[in-house]
C-alpha cells in the first residue's frame, strides 16, 4: 500500500476541515444584528459565570430581557410567513409570555436599583449592568 495517496487524502481533509472553519467564521461575524451586539446563549451564560447575588441578577435581567425580545422578534414573523396556523398561534402565546416576563423583570429593575437599558444603550456591555445599591 502506497501511504503517498493516504497522506495526501488527510492533508486534503484537514485542509477541508480548516476551510469550512474559517468560513463559518466569517459568517458568523457577518450576521444581521441591529445593534452589533448579540450574543450567543452559550455567551450570555458564560458571562454569568463569575457573578453572584445582585451583581448576577442584574446581568441575568438584562441578558433574560435582550433574550427575550430576541424571542418575540422571532415570533412575529410567523404571522406573515408560517404555513401552519398551529405555529402562529404558539408565536403569538410566545410573545404574549415574553412581553409579560419582561415587564416583570424591568420592574424587577427598577425595584432593586439596577441599571436598566439606558446604560446598556450607552454601549455598556449586558454583563457590565451592575446594581446601583449605593443609590437606593
Amino acid at each position: 500500500m502506497e501511504t503517498r495517496p493516504l497522506l495526501f487524502g488527510i492533508i486534503g481533509f484537514l485542509l477541508g476541515g480548516l476551510v469550512v472553519s474559517i468560513a463559518a467564521q466569517l459568517e458568523d461575524g457577518g450576521t444581521d444584528s441591529t445593534d452589533g451586539e448579540e450574543m450567543t446563549m452559550t455567551e450570555m451564560s458564560s458571562q454569568l459565570t463569575d457573578k453572584e447575588g445582585d451583581d448576577f441578577d442584574a446581568a441575568f435581567i438584562t441578558a433574560m430581557i435582550e433574550h427575550h425580545e430576541g424571542a418575540i422578534e422571532m415570533a412575529e414573523l410567523a404571522d406573515s410567513r408560517a404555513e401552519h396556523d398551529e405555529i402562529k398561534e404558539l408565536s403569538q402565546d410566545i410573545i404574549r409570555a415574553q412581553e409579560a416576563e419582561i415587564a416583570q423583570m424591568r420592574d424587577w429593575q427598577t425595584a432593586w436599583g439596577y441599571q436598566d437599558d439606558a446604560a446598556h444603550d450607552m454601549g455598556a456591555s449586558w454583563a457590565d449592568t451592575v446594581p446601583l445599591a449605593a443609590h437606593r
